[in-house]
């Protein structure tokens, strides 16, 4: 069953016609605009580097049976909570 392109353009812009609505969330930063999510990204990853240099500080990074999931773990919470809790409409 081939199904026309006309049919299969008329359900895309049906489909697709709740993706132009908003704009994305950016932040102004060197006079450029930059997605939200590098922003919150950026933020998660740098406090997963506080996390395991104060968790080193403690002795307990030695005992962390998956390291590299943990701490990436704990990156993708920061960056979808900043995300909700700064970017949220």
């Amino acid at each position: 069953m081939a199904v026309s392109f006309s049919r299969l353009a008329v359900l895309a812009c049906l489909l697709l016609t709740g993706c132009g609505g908003q704009q994305a969330p950016y932040i102004v930063l060197f006079e450029s605009y930059f997605p939200s999510w590098i922003a919150c990204a950026t933020f998660g990853c740098l406090s997963a580097v506080v996390l395991r240099f104060g968790l080193i500080r403690m002795g307990i990074d030695e005992h962390l049976p998956l390291r590299f999931l943990t701490y990436l773990a704990f990156a993708l919470a920061v960056m979808f909570i900043s995300s909700l809790l700064v970017f949220s409409r």
